[in-house]
């Protein structure tokens, strides 16, 4: 996956631009990490940021959609193409203002990027 593709949709993931994803479980290949708190969209990196509740001691992180998998609208749930303990291990998501912050979003960007590729599995 090239990083530029790491911040789009893939084709086969089920997103309808203008979609709103908020309050969807987010689900890694091994089990649920919490919900969609928000989506944005600043400097062309598109990404989520998932509250986790009690999964991470009630932190926040922060997920590129180049790692959904699937879009289940009717379902409300989101699959991603990492396990949980990869998401746990990403970049910490501390504040909101880093949702603007180009280079903690390319840092999150080359995290995401340099994880073992998985076969896509639909939600």
């Amino acid at each position: 996956m090239t990083l530029d593709r790491i911040w789009s949709y893939a084709p086969d993931s089920g997103h309808v631009e203008g979609q709103e994803l908020t309050g969807c479980t987010v689900a890694a290949t091994d089990g649920v990490i919490g919900h969609v708190d928000r989506q944005a969209d600043h400097f062309g990196m598109r990404h989520l940021v998932v509250d986790t509740g009690v999964w991470v001691f009630g932190r926040s992180v922060l997920v590129p959609v180049g790692v959904v998998t699937g879009i289940d609208a009717e379902g409300r749930r989101i699959t991603l193409a990492c396990t949980r303990a990869e998401v746990k291990a990403a970049p910490r998501f501390r504040t909101d203002s880093e949702t603007l912050d180009r280079a903690y979003l390319t840092s999150v960007g080359d995290y995401y990027q340099r994880l073992p590729p998985r076969e896509r599995t639909p939600t």
